[in-house]
């Protein structure tokens, strides 16, 4: 099992995914640090987004407007009869050039499936479709290394960077790092960055 088996993963595992997904909104203080002091409508890329539910979801009733990308064709069919507000393109992330830039760029449990360099790849993609401003939550491992997780029945990869590493991609793409909240309670033991993009 390894980042290469993602998409096929999500792919089978889309509907009881979609269906068992933790709708409670733990992640609102992250998200409402995203949109803090900035008023609706907000472009919203969100990538891997799944079945919009409940991050593009949530973005979509404050009147935002959301463009959810995802790999998986299974996903995109949950997220179309949950949200059907959500634009939707199928596309991998790690080639994505939509030539349009955006508010707030969201890679929310999905970035840290990618292997390693292909995190590394990541931050020339976030700055392409960043607008002056705008803000990047994803999330990470608290340290370094790999781990194998569980979505349904099936094993799914997991890597993270060094924050240091993060910190330093960040500053060489342009963005400033607002904060890093590691193994977060409030934020169910997850790791989560919000960075500001400062670049042209």
């Amino acid at each position: 099992m390894g980042p290469e088996d993602i998409l096929t993963t999500y792919r089978i595992e889309a509907a009881r995914w979609a269906r068992e997904r933790n709708r409670s909104l733990w992640e609102r203080p992250a998200l409402a640090a995203c949109v803090a002091d900035r008023a609706a409508p907000l472009e919203v890329l969100d990538l891997g987004c799944g079945s919009g539910q409940p991050i593009a979801q949530w973005f979509i009733a404050r009147g935002d407007r959301v463009c959810g990308v995802d790999g998986a064709p299974e996903m995109l069919a949950e997220c179309a009869a949950r949200v059907p507000e959500v634009t939707r393109i199928e596309a991998d992330m790690r080639a994505l050039d939509l030539r349009r830039r955006f508010d707030i760029l969201l890679a929310f449990n999905s970035f840290f499936h990618l292997s390693m360099d292909d995190q590394r790849a990541m931050f020339p993609i976030f700055a392409a479709h960043a607008a002056p401003e705008a803000r990047l939550l994803f999330t990470s491992g608290p340290a370094e290394g790999e781990a194998i997780g569980q979505v349904g029945d099936s094993p799914v990869y997991h890597a993270s960077l060094a924050p240091d590493e993060y910190r330093a991609l960040l500053a060489a793409h342009g963005f400033e790092v607002v904060w890093f909240r590691p193994e977060d309670a409030e934020l169910k033991g997850h790791s989560v960055w919000l960075a500001r993009f400062t670049g042209a």
